[in-house]
């Protein structure tokens, strides 16, 4: 199994990054992560450049959502909503038609009462994208800045026993299809 690991924030110490660089140290053997890292290399999505020959971050994104058997995403909220910078990515998945019917699930890592608003903001643009929500994999656990260890992975031991279930839901999903 493969999962694609989407963080929608551009911020070097981010804690949504910091949640899928957690995923990748939990997975269990037969599980492998492959973590987004081209978010700000992407250029503003013009559907008039959605074509042949793409741009090479875009033809990247693709690709590693189309390889991938499951994805999960992790974004921050700013000013009450989802990231540019994040939102610009979903742009450019909704014409390659890569996550439809895929599995997917996100990790929400803000502070209790945030993050409510980019959370219901990512829901209504991935309705559009077509993936199948793996409820049971979804996982709401805050994460504070100083819960992120020199590795740029989060420290905190329910936090990663948290997504490795995620994980396990995925497996148990993908193995029932």
């Amino acid at each position: 199994m493969r999962i694609s690991l989407v963080s929608g924030s551009t911020r070097s110490r981010s804690t949504n990054t910091a949640a899928m660089r957690t995923i990748q140290e939990v997975v269990p053997r037969g599980v492998t992560t492959v973590l987004y890292d081209g978010l700000a290399r992407l250029p503003a999505f013009n559907p008039d450049e959605d074509r042949d020959p793409l741009h090479p971050a875009v033809s990247e994104l693709r690709e590693q959502v189309t390889a991938a058997d499951a994805v999960v995403f992790s974004t921050p909220e700013y000013a009450g909503t989802l990231p540019g910078s994040f939102k610009n990515l979903l742009d450019w998945v909704v014409g390659s038609g890569a996550l439809h019917g895929k599995p997917a699930a996100w990790v929400n890592v803000a502070a209790e009462g945030r993050g409510t608003n980019a959370h219901s903001a990512m829901l209504t643009v991935l309705e559009y994208l077509g993936p199948d929500i793996i409820d049971a994999a979804c996982v709401r656990a805050p994460v504070a800045r100083d819960a992120v260890g020199q590795d740029g992975t989060v420290l905190d031991t329910d936090f990663r026993e948290r997504v490795a279930r995620s994980v396990h839901e995925f497996r148990n999903h993908l193995a029932a299809a």
